[in-house]
């Protein structure tokens, strides 16, 4: 991997654009998100330089923090575990909030945007492989749950999204990223009032082209991007 953020860049829209062909679609309709985790400001100013302008934080302080400095130059997601009491701080800014696990967070978002008068365009976050260690909801809930999140009038379900394990390679992940694609495409045929099924989010560094053979359009990129980041405990 190249030092070099723009040559990285171009390398994964090559992957990306490969992989879309492959299943049958145009490589401009999968969204490549900038995953910025202890990513300094100068270096995701490369990559809106580069291109992309989609950028994903993982959290609400950083979010907050790395806005202040760059502001509408990029369009900003939340991409990580987001709890209650911290929703007001990223939903003035946030184009989407990727990661809504519990009826209880959509309420709280819900709320929040109706005091800007804002309609607030979330994903819900599905737990495929039934892992205790992640957030999410089953696969077996989604349904009934996102029936009830559909009543609420400052939210827009814009689309899934998952995280399969850690540990498995890319080709093992392929089986999680299916399911959740029939998951997807079985709501979309029930039009459901406010429920936009637009996008499809899953795949990263490791596994994202498998991700978008079996239907993902948004793929988070960090890694692949960025390089390695050292994680401060």
């Amino acid at each position: 991997m190249s030092e070099n953020i723009n040559e990285n860049i171009l390398r994964i829209r090559q992957k990306i654009s490969k992989a879309a062909l492959k299943s049958g679609r145009r490589p401009e309709d999968v969204k490549l998100i900038a995953a910025v985790k202890k990513v300094p400001v100068e270096k995701i100013m490369e990559a809106i330089d580069a291109g992309v302008i989609d950028i994903g934080e993982n959290r609400v302080q950083d979010a907050v923090v790395k806005f202040s400095e760059i502001g509408n130059l990029a369009k900003w997601h939340f991409i990580g575990h987001l709890q209650r009491n911290k929703v007001k701080y990223i939903v003035p800014f946030t184009e989407i909030i990727h990661s809504v696990d519990s009826f209880r967070l959509a309420f709280e978002i819900n709320k929040q945007a109706k005091k800007i008068n804002k309609i607030q365009k979330i994903f819900l976050e599905v737990n495929i492989s039934g892992e205790e260690s992640k957030f999410g909801f089953s696969s077996n809930e989604i349904l009934e749950k996102l029936k009830e999140m559909s009543e609420l009038k400052n939210i827009s379900i814009e689309g899934l999204m998952t995280l399969p394990p850690m540990e498995v390679e890319k080709e093992a992940a392929r089986k999680f990223f299916k399911r959740l694609r029939d998951i997807f495409e079985n709501i979309k045929i029930k039009k459901i009032p406010h429920v936009n099924m637009s996008y499809l989010s899953m795949g990263m560094t490791n596994d994202f082209e498998v991700a978008i053979e079996e239907g993902a359009n948004m793929v988070r990129i960090g890694t692949g991007i960025f390089g390695f980041r050292e994680v401060k405990k």
